[in-house]
């Protein structure tokens, strides 16, 4: 505890700190036995990688009988269980409007496809910001970056390109691509365009921007930009759900018939059950404090 320490720490995003003198930080230490055993606790000088996990020893180029290092690879003995969140809603449909107004549209079945387009929609606002299981809030602090200057620019979308492997596509508030198109037009930088799913999309290094209106803007005109490597296989982010329910409309999704009322109501049970899963730290980064005033 006592004498300078040459550790030194940098923080990397917007943080709130607790400064205690010495004095101050040996008292608290004298009540608690265990803190003091923790900050005392001397670090391991086991070789770590880049991204902190303990490096894999190889060798190479070697001749003749030389002994081979030994190895063990990092993994968590008690990794996060996610569980699924629901989103859920009663649609009631009165029998006479069944009835009488069938044709040439279906009623009932129109305002189940309304309902579910509607469950579908917040869906994907729970995805994006869910305190539980949201992109936003469920990014590593390593792949949290803030802009240079406020407004996004090319030089903030290549910072958040270069701290992943791959990334398979940017997602961005209609706000946000719009404040990028500025930024490239004064700085006399043509946007790319590129084919996503069958649409012409903004994209920036061959990377896809994706509108996507949940994701929140400030009353100060500040929000986020994500940019994520997707799928299993490329240990990405993946969307976590539940197929095979009851009485099932779509994929995940069930509309499940709950009976008339004595007041000829009929009503449906709409659910689906939604969760993401960030498999590694660099699958996802975010671009914070983007001005789009």
């Amino acid at each position: 505890m006592g004498g300078a320490h040459a550790v030194r720490a940098r923080a990397v995003t917007a943080c709130t700190l607790l400064v205690l003198s010495s004095e101050a930080l040996e008292e608290v230490c004298g009540r608690s036995p265990g803190l003091r055993e923790h900050l005392a606790r001397p670090g391991t000088d086991r070789p770590r990688n880049r991204l902190g996990e303990a490096a894999i020893e190889l060798t190479a180029g070697h001749e003749g009988e030389a002994a081979l290092p030994g190895t063990y690879v990092d993994y968590d003995v008690s990794p996060r269980e996610y569980h699924l969140g629901a989103v859920q809603t009663v649609l009631r449909v009165h029998s006479r409007v069944a009835d009488l107004y069938s044709r040439p549209m279906d009623q009932a079945k129109q305002q189940i496809r309304l309902t579910v387009e509607a469950v579908r929609e917040r869906q994907e606002h729970e995805l994006i910001n869910n305190r539980d299981f949201g992109l936003l809030h469920n990014a590593d602090l390593k792949q949290r970056i803030h802009t240079r200057s406020g407004p996004p620019t090319p030089d903030d979308l290549d910072d958040l390109l270069s701290r992943r492997r791959r990334s398979h596509y940017f997602l961005a508030h209609p706000r946000a691509i719009a404040a990028f198109a500025r930024q490239c037009n004064e700085r006399g930088v043509l946007p790319e365009v590129t084919e996503f799913h069958g649409h012409a999309v903004t994209a920036w290094r061959g990377v896809p921007i994706l509108p996507c209106d949940k994701i929140p803007v400030t009353d100060r005109g500040l929000t986020s930009i994500l940019a994520m490597r997707t799928g299993e296989e490329a240990q990405g982010v993946i969307g976590l759900r539940h197929t095979g329910l009851t009485d099932e409309y779509e994929p995940g999704l069930s509309v499940r018939f709950m009976g008339v009322s004595e007041k000829a109501v009929t009503s449906y049970l709409v659910t689906t059950y939604q969760s993401a899963a960030v498999l590694v730290p660099d699958a996802l980064g975010v671009l914070e404090s983007v001005e789009v005033t």
